[in-house]
């Protein structure tokens, strides 16, 4: 190939991906082993002491991992990845290098419930507090910063909602702060927002959504962009500080800017043990081969069916970025103007059991607790995703009582308002 850089659906089908050296098979062989066999205790040795990079057990790495690793980093435009067992194995493993017993990070409030849960409950008792924002006010995490804060997490688009978050004001935030911005881009996959262009020094997602898009695998994934200095400060003495399991290395001195990445796997992955399945990672690559095509799709089904709820009289108001009255407009516009993603909500007349009926009767759309799917997915977040909160949270998360949130699939538009019209009119 030329020096021409590659365009996106090139990436999407080639990154990372040579055809298989010992058998010619053109797609990514499911290396679907435990370990790998070493040339000598020389090669060994320096594989374990972080000398050489090779493969020594699929904890820690896989060669089918390694290709989904480089190809998101690729489409993120970061310098490395990861690839975890699951959206919230990535969070807990990219918090763990950053934070120490005591310390705090600062999380907006329009995030996917369970991740509200993991960082209200399940992280306390690590000993990381989360202090929580208001995405639509920049100035609220201004405020939130202490000298304990080590991040900022927000998501692109935020899931129930589909708000789109402000990444580059609030990226201006952390660098003043001196803390890495995370951001978790999972409803948005890098096709409609690269968030690393914006300021994002480590992007996550949940592999199960958009980028498999399929419904069939569990993943998540963890990518580096390369462009925090983690020896300012010594706030971040996992990359800064000699590692003893390591002979004294300082991983940031020694891998530069993909530090992070490695950090993630070696301190990580490797003593916490989410590893992805090599068969999950074959999944998701294949899903991502087509990512261009059907997140465009998702996206104008998105519109259509936006604007056909907007018009209903049993609607009371449509929360989509994708509609020129929305209070978002402006920042899909900048962010993501391709397209303001393929989840949203809408709230109805009838309340909280007006939101529980309607699933009921939907036909096409399927009633479960995913996003991402190639096909339409409805569910009633107050009564099941965000249940765990009390009902000033709910609102405040975007999943009010009278809300229903949408995950619109590849579908015929006209099959999925038909179906919506059914159940609206039953």
């Amino acid at each position: 190939m030329s020096d021409r850089l590659p365009g996106f659906s090139t990436l999407a089908v080639h990154a990372g991906a040579q055809p298989d050296p010992t058998t010619g098979a053109r797609a990514t062989p499911i290396y679907q082993t435990t370990s790998f066999v070493f040339n000598d205790a020389d090669h060994a040795a320096s594989l374990f002491g972080l000398q050489a990079f090779g493969n020594i057990y699929t904890r820690i790495g896989n060669p089918t991992n390694a290709v989904l690793e480089e190809r998101v980093a690729a489409l993120e435009g970061g310098t490395a990845a990861l690839a975890v067992a699951s959206g919230h194995a990535a969070q807990v493993v990219v918090l763990q290098q950053l934070l120490q017993p005591g310390d705090e990070f600062i999380a907006a409030r329009k995030l996917y419930g369970g991740s509200i849960n993991q960082f209200t409950h399940a992280f306390k008792s690590f000993g990381w507090n989360v202090v929580w924002a208001d995405s639509d006010d920049i100035a609220s995490f201004e405020r939130a910063v202490t000298p304990r804060t080590k991040a900022i997490f927000i998501e692109s688009i935020a899931n129930p909602g589909g708000s789109i978050t402000d990444i580059e004001a609030i990226s201006t935030v952390a660098r003043k702060a001196g803390v890495p911005l995370i951001v978790d881009n999972t409803l948005a996959s890098p096709y409609l927002i690269r968030p690393i262009d914006h300021g994002a020094d480590i992007v996550v997602h949940s592999l199960t959504k958009f980028l498999g898009g399929h419904g069939n695998s569990l993943g998540g994934i963890i990518v580096d962009a390369g462009t925090f200095d983690w020896s300012t400060g010594g706030k971040y003495p996992m990359l800064s500080e000699p590692r003893p399991e390591y002979h004294g290395i300082r991983l940031q001195e020694t891998f530069g800017n993909f530090a992070f990445a490695i950090a993630c796997r070696v301190l990580g992955l490797r003593d916490l043990g989410p590893a992805l399945s090599p068969f999950n990672a074959f999944m998701i690559l294949t899903g991502i081969e087509t990512l261009p095509l059907r997140m465009q799709k998702h996206c104008d089904n998105a519109k259509a069916v936006a604007e056909f709820l907007a018009g209903h009289p049993a609607v009371a108001s449509v929360s989509y970025a994708g509609l020129a009255s929305d209070k978002y407009n402006q920042l899909a516009r900048k962010y993501a103007p391709k397209g303001a993603g393929a989840v949203f909500t809408f709230s109805l007349r009838g309340g909280y059991d007006a939101g529980v009926s309607l699933v009921s009767k939907l036909q096409l759309f399927s009633h479960l607790a995913n996003v991402g799917d190639t096909r339409s997915l409805v569910i009633h977040p107050a009564s099941t995703t965000h249940s765990q909160l009390d009902d000033a949270a709910k609102v405040k998360s975007g999943a009010g009582p009278d809300v229903v949130r949408l995950s619109i699939g590849i579908e015929d538009k006209e099959d999925l308002i038909a179906d919506l019209e059914q159940a609206l009119g039953a």
